[in-house]
């Protein structure tokens, strides 16, 4: 299975989670790929939309692999591989600092006129474009986790088997499309892939308040 971009992966998970759409989900992805991606499955669901903000932390030699992952508050997934990738105890000390000055810098950029929406007590989909190490999904999933959702949903179009395997004890329920025997990155099943920038973001988060502030109006 390929998918044309990531609007055609959001379209066909959002006919997925179907089933959650008279539940008004609240759908928080992970920046910045999957935001695009959350923001159509939040309209289709008839739900709220917001990130959940994490960051991997890179392994040594290559940086896109990800060792593990850090959250908001500061809690740190460290993967079963990460020693053997060469990141010590030190490595993920410093890699942990450098990736908590980013989230702070786009908790600062994404929301700055308001609070993280609160998941407690409603069914919270967390949506990513793929999982490969699923080291940011777990560190995404365990921060939303602590905040008492009713019901914890990962959503993602593709993902590797044993990463699928490792989020789904984070998770109440793991909804994936597509999950090939050999997978090498996420950007292969993809036939347009393009980076995500930070203004794009900020502008789609600013579209999804204005419309829940106006929603709120008007009831």
């Amino acid at each position: 299975m390929r998918f044309r971009d990531r609007t055609d992966a959001a379209e066909r998970l959002a006919t997925a989670l179907a089933p959650w759409r008279d539940r008004h989900p609240l759908v928080l992805a992970i920046p910045r790929g999957a935001v695009p991606m959350g923001r159509l499955i939040a309209e289709r669901l008839q739900g709220d939309f917001d990130v959940v903000l994490v960051r991997k932390l890179r392994a040594p030699f290559s940086p896109e692999f990800a060792v593990g992952a850090i959250d908001e508050t500061g809690w740190i997934y460290v993967a079963p591989h990460a020693r053997s990738a060469g990141a010590d105890d030190a490595w993920i000390a410093r890699e942990a600092a450098e990736q908590t000055r980013t989230l702070h810098a786009r908790r600062a950029a994404y929301t700055p006129h308001r609070p993280p929406i609160d998941p407690a007590g409603r069914v919270v989909i967390v949506v990513d474009d793929g999982l490969a190490t699923g080291a940011t999904m777990i560190a995404a999933l365990h921060s939303v986790r602590a905040r008492n959702p009713q019901r914890l949903i990962c959503a993602v179009p593709v993902g590797a088997p044993e990463s699928l395997d490792a989020v789904s004890a984070f998770a109440d329920e793991v909804v994936c499309l597509y999950a090939p025997a050999f997978f090498d990155a996420v950007g292969r099943f993809y036939a347009q892939f393009d980076q995500v920038e930070d203004d794009e973001v900020v502008r789609w988060l600013s579209a999804s308040d204005a419309t829940r502030t106006s929603g709120r109006s008007a009831g």
